[in-house]
């Protein structure tokens, strides 16, 4: 396994996409391409890219338009703006086909490419997120929730306290009273506009490739969600990983290596 390398790549519509590259020192035994969530960065996925590239695999991360080191207010923040994103950097990458995994907000991103370009994706792996909706009232929330940040924050400690993960902390960026968050609200809030009058469930019926939906013992996903998936698409392995809320990735990413290891070996055998 070699450094990985970080880069930046520009997309059709002008915005800046700041991606890392861990690439195994043989043939990759399969290739991966890892979405973060809402108002986070692609540095919460340094403990499962670690452990996933350990198993020879070439693993890709990228901080989505608006967040981490990419263009922090891009032209649209609309979700196929998003999934444009992910397929420009799987053809410039030369990462076809690809294994997608994404939480919450980046796995809803993966669910619509697998949906729109079956071609590009070998397997899909959601965490902690689905095709549920229409929800009104999820940019409100989303604006609560940001307002409730105690910003500035005094210290980096205070803001790992608050946020509940070391992760969280690395986009602050200090300032003469305290640590700021490096997004832009209003960006951060219209990523999930089109979430609160849409439904996907149509998108995720059309969906062939091999699927893990992975939940969290207390994850946020609506109660009938994971159901209702397996409803529309019964062969979908779902898992259940035992204390892990919304951020799986970073509650439990030994847990969540392990699951998604074992959903591999059963592609291998089917």
């Amino acid at each position: 396994m070699t450094p990985p390398t970080s880069a930046i790549l520009t997309t059709p519509d002008g915005t800046h996409i700041a991606y890392r590259d861990h690439r195994p020192t043989g043939p990759p035994v399969a290739t991966f391409l890892l979405l973060h969530g809402l108002a986070g960065h692609q540095g919460e996925w340094d403990a499962l890219a670690a452990r996933l590239s350990a198993d020879g695999h070439r693993v890709v991360t990228y901080d989505a338009r608006g967040h981490g080191a990419s263009t922090r207010t891009p032209p649209t923040t609309t979700r196929a703006a998003h999934v444009q994103d992910a397929v420009t950097l799987i053809e410039e990458l030369g990462l076809a086909p690809a294994a997608l995994l994404g939480q919450s907000l980046g796995g809803h991103t993966t669910m619509l490419l697998a949906a729109s370009h079956p071609h590009l994706v070998t397997s899909l792996i959601l965490i902690e997120a689905g095709p549920a909706g229409p929800s009104p009232g999820l940019p409100a929330r989303i604006a609560t929730w940001l307002d409730s940040w105690p910003i500035p924050f005094t210290s980096l400690a205070e803001a790992e306290a608050f946020l509940g993960h070391e992760a969280w902390t690395r986009t602050l960026g200090r300032r003469e009273d305290g640590w700021h968050p490096s997004f832009d609200r209003t960006t951060i809030i219209d990523s999930v506009a089109e979430l609160a009058t849409t439904a996907y469930w149509e998108e995720w019926s059309r969906i062939t490739c091999p699927t893990l939906l992975v939940q969290g013992e207390h994850g946020t996903m609506r109660p009938d969600e994971p159901a209702r998936m397996l409803t529309h698409r019964p062969a979908t392995h779902l898992t259940r990983i035992p204390g892990a809320a919304h951020d799986v990735h970073l509650d439990q990413p030994a847990r969540l290596h392990e699951a998604i290891s074992t959903f591999l070996l059963d592609l291998n055998f089917d």
